[in-house]
């Protein structure tokens, strides 16, 4: 019987969260290796002896044995769900079968990259605005919690003056951040910690997502990743002559936004029932927009629908780009501006009081 040491570590390994790179790396090279006529054994083995990640050699390690002992590799990777998504698993699974498994990983491959590349483009975007908006925060908050007092203290003295109405809501916030730091501090932690569990239930995660798309700046953004996601990933799958419904349910789990995997989800059922893509994809104007639309149709009239989502994919990849290229152009105005309204609300806090007792001085 494992002890509780090994049981631990075995959890572990299943639900480790490989980086996206280090798979990129893996499949490009599995199928480099399987064309040059090693064999899967032969593949696992070199692979698992390249990887710089200690869990993932685990994991591939153990793939590889369940390969040697006869097993499909499809088996061995469906082992491991948190590192291999259902469209890797099924992909290879149909190569396994087909005789295609080198021109399946190629598929894999290129899908991964793309989504990789995705990715980073949209937090290389949004790192720019995160940093400053920390800044401020901390900026503000070193302010009220540090500086602040010491000159407050100056106005508390003339106590027979009538501050101004902005110098005594800075007061009583800086003497009540002074008075009850820590549980300031609790109840911000608090109240992030509650949000992320808000957001994490299905409720919660349908608000909060259909709050991001209809937002002025994030909302376009979020429905081009969304659709070419979408439409790169069933591309992928139809390629490899998975079936329309199958290849709608595993995309569903590709998809970030709630309301595009419900989407997603009910255009398979209607799909099994007879309709058509651009029929159930149609029903959502909102998240489908009529050039996908229009273009599915085109590609069910002439047999090339695979075909014609890769090009949809590759025009929303360069639509979100050249969005991100300009982001921070775009928001740097707007946090300018908001930077400048607390500065100057908080120095108007400060400046004005001297004016009132510089006059209250000159009259006694």
């Amino acid at each position: 019987m494992p002890s509780l040491k090994e049981k631990l570590e075995r959890y572990l390994v299943e639900n480790a969260k490989i980086p996206l790179d280090q798979r990129v790396f893996f499949t490009e090279n599995l199928r480099v290796m399987i064309h040059a006529g090693l064999s899967m054994s032969e593949a696992l083995n070199t692979l698992s002896l390249q990887s710089e990640s200690k869990t993932f050699r685990k994991i591939i390690t153990e793939v590889k044995e369940n390969v040697e002992s006869g097993k499909s590799l499809s088996f061995g990777l469906s082992k491991f769900p948190r590192t291999f998504a259902p469209i890797f698993i099924s992909m290879v699974q149909v190569g396994e079968v087909s005789g295609t498994l080198e021109e399946n990983l190629q598929e894999l491959t290129t899908q991964m990259k793309k989504d990789y590349e995705l990715r980073s483009k949209v937090k290389g975007a949004m790192t720019y605005p995160a940093v400053i908006l920390v800044a401020m925060l901390g900026i503000t908050t070193g302010l009220i919690v540090f500086v602040l007092p010491k000159l407050l203290d100056v106005f508390k003295e003339f106590g027979d003056v009538q501050l101004p109405l902005p110098t005594r809501i800075l007061m009583s916030v800086s003497d009540f951040v002074q008075a009850n730091g820590i549980l300031v501090a609790i109840g911000a932690a608090i109240l992030v910690i509650l949000f992320i569990a808000f957001a994490r239930t299905k409720r919660g995660g349908k608000i909060l997502d259909a709050a991001i798309l209809k937002s002025p700046i994030i909302g376009p953004i979020a429905k081009k990743v969304n659709l070419a996601r979408f439409s790169r990933t069933v591309s992928a799958l139809l390629k490899t002559d998975i079936p329309v419904v199958q290849a709608f349910t595993i995309t569903s789990d590709v998809l970030s936004n709630i309301h595009y995997r419900t989407a997603i989800l009910e255009a398979g059922e209607k799909i099994k029932k007879g309709e058509t893509i651009s029929q159930v994809l149609g029903r959502h104007p909102k998240l489908f927009p009529p050039l996908v639309v229009q273009m599915v149709y085109v590609g069910e009239r002439s047999g090339t629908v695979d075909s014609l989502l890769a090009d949809i994919a590759n025009f929303y990849e360069q639509q979100v780009d050249n969005v991100l290229d300009n982001l921070s152009s775009i928001i740097e105005p707007i946090l300018i501006l908001t930077l400048g309204f607390m500065v100057g609300g908080i120095a108007l806090a400060v400046i004005t009081p001297i004016y009132a007792l510089t006059q209250s001085i000159a009259e006694s």
